[in-house]
């Protein structure tokens, strides 16, 4: 079975409960945080230990995010280790965030771009695919020097690439035929 269809009851009761208690940010910054945890290479050793029972590896985990989670999360957290699904953090806080961008109608974009943008051409490529879109966007950034001039915006299925790089190699395609 894939994971991320192990993942999705999981996301979903988690999305429910912190939209029920007004908490999608307070609870996405946690799935952040575990996500993070869960992925490191000894936390990940300790997580696939046979040996290790449930409730063991739900103390050691909560004690490495100690003081960051809340007593609700806590016992999320216990769930998933009990029911031997606490290595699915990374895919439930990925499934978590499109809940929490669907319900708040956003999309997060990615933005590659040959150098840094400043904050007038951060907001002309969020207007524009905000537009193109039809809904509010959550733009994070890159800088790949590789690009040579140019952006390449990354929204879901959606791919602009209108870096110098890419015409360079439409030209060359062109010229080749």
């Amino acid at each position: 079975m894939e994971l991320t269809t192990c993942a999705r009851p999981y996301a979903k009761a988690a999305f429910e409960l912190a939209k029920e208690k007004n908490q999608l940010n307070e609870w996405s910054q946690m799935l952040t945080l575990s996500a993070a945890v869960s992925r490191h290479e000894s936390v990940a050793e300790l997580l696939a230990d046979p040996a290790s029972s449930g409730d063991s590896k739900a103390d050691a985990f909560i004690k490495l995010c100690e003081g960051s989670l809340t007593a609700e999360f806590e016992n999320y957290i216990r769930i998933l280790a009990n029911k031997k699904r606490i290595s699915l953090l990374p895919y439930i806080e990925f499934l978590f965030e499109q809940m929490k961008a669907q319900d708040q109608s956003y999309q997060d974009i990615e933005v590659i771009s040959a150098y840094p943008l400043n904050e007038d051409q951060q907001q002309k490529i969020a207007k524009q695919v905000e537009k193109r879109l039809g809904r509010s966007v959550r733009m994070h950034t890159q800088i790949d020097s590789y690009l040579i001039g140019g952006v390449i915006v990354k929204a879901g299925d959606l791919v602009i690439d209108s870096s110098v790089r890419a015409r360079l190699n439409q030209l060359s395609d062109a010229m080749i035929s």
